[in-house]
């Protein structure tokens, strides 16, 4: 097996391999540390951090917010591991000679041109989706992909299998090419 791709990326194999067991020492390590089984996402995390910048400015509306009085709005490991996830991905790519900042990716810039309002509106709107998504499924892919089905949750095979199918449709539709 490779551990570089052709264009000095790490393989999709041994990351995946890496994250596997990362999920596995998540669920050992938690269920000792802090006494109950908690697995890998990033949803919830994003609600937590939204729940965080509320309480600054409006504090009262936070403790009376039922989903944020039941989700416990704190930093905690996952909140720690989205961070990781960023850092860790930005000391990868600084690594590999991939970071590069771009304002319009290339794919977006063929099919939809130069803007960066566009784009930026398009991100945003298309971040509230999948936010929105993730919340209906219960979950974001990373844990329905990564915790459900370690745990071969039926849910999390139907959650995931939308996620991709609704992704792959969207995909078709945004860049279909034009004839």
């Amino acid at each position: 097996m490779k551990l570089k791709t052709e264009d000095g990326g790490w393989s999709p194999y041994l990351a995946g391999a890496f994250l596997g067991l990362l999920a596995i020492v998540s669920v050992i390590a938690t269920t000792k540390l802090i006494g109950k089984t908690s697995y890998l996402g990033a949803s919830t995390t994003f609600v937590r951090a939204a729940g965080l910048a509320e309480k600054k400015i409006a504090s009262d509306h936070v403790a009376l917010n039922e989903y944020f009085t039941e989700t416990k709005v704190k930093v905690d490991w996952q909140f720690m591991l989205v961070i990781g996830i960023f850092l860790g991905a930005f000391i990868s790519s600084i690594m590999d000679k991939s970071f590069k900042i771009e304002s319009v990716p290339p794919t977006w810039e063929e099919r939809f041109g130069p803007s960066i309002g566009k784009r930026a509106i398009g991100a945003f709107v298309g971040g509230i989706v999948a936010m929105i998504g993730a919340r209906m499924a219960d979950g974001c892919p990373s844990g329905h992909g990564l915790s459900g089905m370690m745990q071969l949750s039926v849910s999390s095979l139907v959650a995931l299998a939308m996620f991709f199918g609704i992704g792959v449709l969207v995909a078709n539709i945004l860049y279909r090419r034009r004839a």
